[in-house]
């Protein structure tokens, strides 16, 4: 007669390990709420007085394309919102069309480049080469729709520095200006769904 067998006792422990770990995984991912979706219109992209005219230029495009680029992408940001009614003469109907979609709510955006700067720096130790130092710094300000009620507000900044040769090429300088420009709307949005995501204070 054949005999079966057995799991030995290390491997019942391992067995019983991994089920365990794999229970309480599928625990946490159902007791975790699902993160709150929205929809952010751009108003404007604009650069403060003081930043320098050539430095706004390659500044303003570049934020500008980063941001339509996170709020038509961001996973809980919903881009379209076919159908619905016009806020600013069905506004109740507004309402009933975001929560009927499942939209915590609607913000206009406007975005303000409030320093910026590009500048040239010598490597030590390396006379064929130098530096190209940019540094950007925006804010971001969130209206409610409807209504222009202050929703949120966001603050981003980045700086990159990009080793190159001893003569400034422009591929060298939007493609720093495109990494400064990322990092630095990167940044403000982590800080606008934080400011979402916090518990609003009772009235």
């Amino acid at each position: 007669m054949r005999r079966t067998r057995s799991m030995s006792t290390p491997g019942l422990a391992l067995a019983a390990l991994v089920a365990l770990t794999v229970a309480v995984a599928a625990s946490a991912a159902q007791a975790a709420p699902a993160k709150k979706k929205y929809h952010f219109e751009l108003t404007t992209v604009t650069a403060k007085s003081e930043v320098k005219p050539d430095v706004a230029k390659a500044a303003t495009p570049r934020v500008e394309a980063q941001v339509k680029k996170v709020f038509s992408g961001h996973v809980q940001l919903v881009a379209k919102l076919d159908g619905a009614p016009d806020p600013r003469s069905n506004a109740d109907g507004y309402r009933r069309y975001l929560a009927q979609h499942g939209i915590a709510a609607a913000y206009l955006v406007t975005v303000e480049i409030t320093d910026a700067s590009e500048e040239l720096e010598p490597i030590e130790d390396k006379s064929s080469s130098q530096r190209l130092v940019i540094r950007i710094s925006l804010h971001m300000l969130g209206e409610n729709i409807p209504g222009r009620t202050m929703g949120f507000t966001g603050d981003g900044k980045a700086t990159i520095k990009q080793e190159i040769g001893m003569k400034l090429r422009d591929r060298d300088r939007e493609y720093t200006w495109d990494q400064a420009a990322e990092r630095a709307v990167d940044d403000a949005m982590k800080t606008v769904f934080q400011q979402l995501a916090a518990p609003k204070p009772r009235k």
